[in-house]
């Protein structure tokens, strides 16, 4: 779904509340580092840890999370999301105000996911180095592989503190986001668009939909990509058949415990997507599915 662009919301009003969500790994010292330096410029900022437990470099994963997570913060939370491959390289640095909430990320579709289906309101190219780390106790400026503590940290807790959006850099479409590099963009004096992850298609036909395993959270559930609109006129009784891989299952149920232990069982789940589970048990290892699996609907 193609998000609407909606009326700008102010954006010099100070921001008191930043989470942070990585794939820097529970026992690394890096966001403890950028916890750090936030409080060296705000030493009241409320920081609150999202999870540090995205899979290394999977921009995809950590995308689902903001997608899912963020919404239920209060409005205007400031949540910085850093799962940067690219970091030190011409990758940009986004500023976006999407739905009700405030995201800084990197410019490789992390909130690409958002963009989805909740309105942006606007999105800026962190390019004001006056922003950034003007001070550190291990080095001289920016670290080209910590832009995690030396440029996400410092620019969060400006904004925090009241500092406009408007002086970070300048205003970027967000369009598709595909085809022109920032390079190519550059070369012809363009901003070129948010990046944007490819997310696979859902087909609907007539007494079919066919959509994928989308993630597997931390109980081993299957959720699909398939959402409360598209499950609108689809039957919930023994009449419908989901199968995922070789596997299928009749029903549409409203809990897992509306089916015994151990039963292959469809529901929709907390996020509103259909959800693949077995009950008492982890769908992903009994059933051996992986992200991208193809579901199916029949009915």
């Amino acid at each position: 779904m193609t998000a609407a662009r909606a009326r700008p919301t102010p954006s010099g009003s100070s921001l008191p509340r930043v989470t942070l969500t990585t794939d820097f790994g529970w026992g690394s010292t890096y966001a403890a580092a950028m916890k750090g330096a936030m409080l060296r410029a705000a030493p009241r900022l409320q920081v609150v840890d999202l999870t540090h437990a995205i899979p290394p470099q999977d921009v995809r994963a950590g995308a689902l999370f903001l997608e899912s997570a963020t919404p239920w913060f209060p409005a205007r939370t400031l949540h910085v999301a850093v799962v940067d491959p690219g970091v030190g390289s011409a990758r940009r640095i986004l500023y976006a105000e999407i739905g009700d909430q405030c995201y800084l990320a990197p410019d490789n579709g992390l909130i690409s996911g958002l963009a989805r289906s909740r309105p942006i309101r606007t999105i800026r190219q962190v390019s004001n180095a006056d922003w950034w780390l003007s001070a550190s106790p291990l080095s001289a400026g920016v670290s080209p592989t910590f832009h995690g503590r030396d440029i996400f940290a410092p620019v969060a807790a400006r904004l925090a503190t009241g500092r406009s959006a408007e002086s970070l850099g300048p205003e970027i479409p967000w369009g598709s986001g595909q085809g022109e590099s920032i390079e190519a963009a550059n070369s012809r004096g363009a901003l070129p668009a948010m990046v944007r992850l490819e997310w696979p298609e859902l087909v609907v036909a007539v007494g079919r939909i066919t959509g994928v395993v989308e993630s597997i959270d931390s109980f081993g559930n299957l959720i699909t990509n398939i959402g409360e609109e598209q499950l609108a006129d689809v039957p919930r009784g023994e009449a419908t058949t989901i199968t995922c891989d070789e596997h299928a299952t009749q029903g549409i149920f409203r809990t897992y415990a509306d089916q015994p232990a151990m039963t292959l069982v469809a529901l929709v789940g907390s996020t509103g997507k259909l959800e693949i589970a077995i009950v008492d048990d982890s769908a992903a290892l009994m059933l051996g599915v992986r992200v991208g699996t193809p579901v199916t609907i029949t009915w």
